[in-house]
């Protein structure tokens, strides 16, 4: 039987974790102060401070206008990032908090407390789904790693809004394990501030829950999604029109990011017929894996949502690598089976691993970067990640969707390892 803290003992550990975090957000505010930037959320805090104090549209020319003084210190030139504000209207929501903080720099520190908070808990998360329960060691490691690596420190410092989605999406599948469907239905309705992120995700979990007639899922997301809409038109009648028209002018000022548009330019000759193929390949490959797991268990769930989560970066939806944070839970289950069916020789794996993402995908990114009037990631840096993380999760996938094995499988599984 577990010991509860004390009264004193709880309010101990609640002191440190503060003290903690005023820490991490001291050391964020003098990063922010000395590092103009932060411009994904940026473009989100003035849209939403505007709304906030003057009931501005975070989609008009005000807003627009003063982005881009924040950021350039005059408008934006052509071929320029105009930052627009893009997101649904509901995304204030989440914004509002740091939007009623009157000074950017103290803002975007805060902001980046919680999403540094968000990685952790997302791989805890992550951890839960799986059943992973990797030693101290391995542990710590891995939420080192989820701060420090390229795909999750990059969001936080350019304040990207995928942590939070990629949260939540974490959050809809512990809630539909446990049951909890009308709490998962508002949590993936929530999650698409962010709809290049969930537009694939949503049909599979609506499929998975309809085949085991689990309709409160259904009718919680639709009734969400249907009260945010409503809501917010309340205050901008014609927020959809408004934020369509923003959507639609986003790839005319942002560098390619899909692998079609990324395959194209490297091969100039065949690389959109190249690009063609993979989307085809990989919306079959994702509608025979969704096939296969309607009415099967949610470990299976799981992993087909894993692959989903993969293929939305591969099949040629307009995405960005702050949105890869959302694949962490596929890393975690990969590593979850390496382990699982390894055993020491798979926690070796892990490491190295983590090691390689760690140092590796950052090197990769110093050596790649182009520097002009702003430093650039190369195209390099969409691909990688996804494909290992395709091939990995095949690689797993047998023991992925089995049921957990019987302890005479992994008695058997020591004996042949020692």
């Amino acid at each position: 039987m577990k010991k509860r803290l004390s009264a004193p003992e709880l309010a101990g550990v609640v002191a440190i974790i503060l003290l903690l975090l005023s820490v991490v957000t001291y050391a964020n505010y003098r990063y922010t102060s000395q590092n103009p930037g932060g411009n994904d959320f940026l473009s989100r805090w003035v849209g939403t401070r505007l709304f906030l104090t003057r009931g501005s549209s975070p989609y008009g020319e005000q807003a627009t206008r003063q982005i881009h003084e924040l950021a350039y210190g005059r408008e934006a030139q052509p071929g320029e990032d105009q930052m627009l504000f893009a997101y649904p209207f509901y995304s204030v929501v989440i914004v509002a908090p740091f939007a009623l903080i009157a000074e950017y720099s103290l803002a975007r520190a805060i902001w980046m407390t919680a999403l540094e908070i968000a990685l952790i808990v997302i791989a805890f998360t992550g951890l839960s789904l799986s059943r992973w329960k990797p030693s101290i060691w391995l542990l710590s490691f891995l939420l080192i790693f989820s701060l420090l690596w390229y795909y999750g420190l990059r969001p936080v410092i350019n304040g990207n809004l995928a942590i939070v989605v990629a949260l939540l999406i974490g959050l809809t599948l512990l809630a539909i394990n446990a049951e909890l469907d009308a709490l998962a239905g508002f949590l993936i309705a929530l999650a698409s501030i962010k709809p290049q992120m969930v537009v694939l995700l949503i049909p599979l979990l609506c499929v998975w829950t309809i085949s085991h007639r689990r309709w409160s899922f259904i009718g919680s997301f639709l009734g969400s999604l249907a009260l945010l809409i409503a809501g917010f038109s309340l205050f901008i009648p014609d927020w959809l029109v408004q934020n369509l028209r923003q959507v639609l002018s986003y790839p005319t000022y942002t560098l390619p990011s899909t692998t079609q548009a990324i395959i194209a330019n490297w091969l100039p000759g065949v690389g959109r017929q190249v690009g063609w193929g993979i989307t085809i390949l990989m919306m079959i490959l994702l509608l025979v894996e969704w096939r296969a797991v309607i009415g099967k268990e949610f470990r299976w769930l799981l992993w087909t949502t894993c692959l989903t989560l993969v293929i939305t970066n591969l099949i040629g939806i307009q995405t960005a690598t702050e949105n890869y944070v959302a694949m962490f839970m596929a890393l975690v289950l990969v590593f979850a089976v390496w382990e699982e069916r390894w055993w020491r020789y798979g926690r070796w794996l892990v490491l190295v691993t983590m090691l390689f993402l760690l140092f590796g995908v950052w090197s990769l990114f110093v050596r790649t970067l182009q520097v002009g009037d702003q430093p650039i990631q190369h195209p390099i840096m969409f691909i990688i990640y996804p494909v290992f993380l395709l091939l990995s999760l095949y690689w797993v996938r047998w023991w992925a969707i089995r049921p957990p094995r019987l302890f005479v499988e992994q008695f058997f599984d020591v004996r042949g390892a020692t």
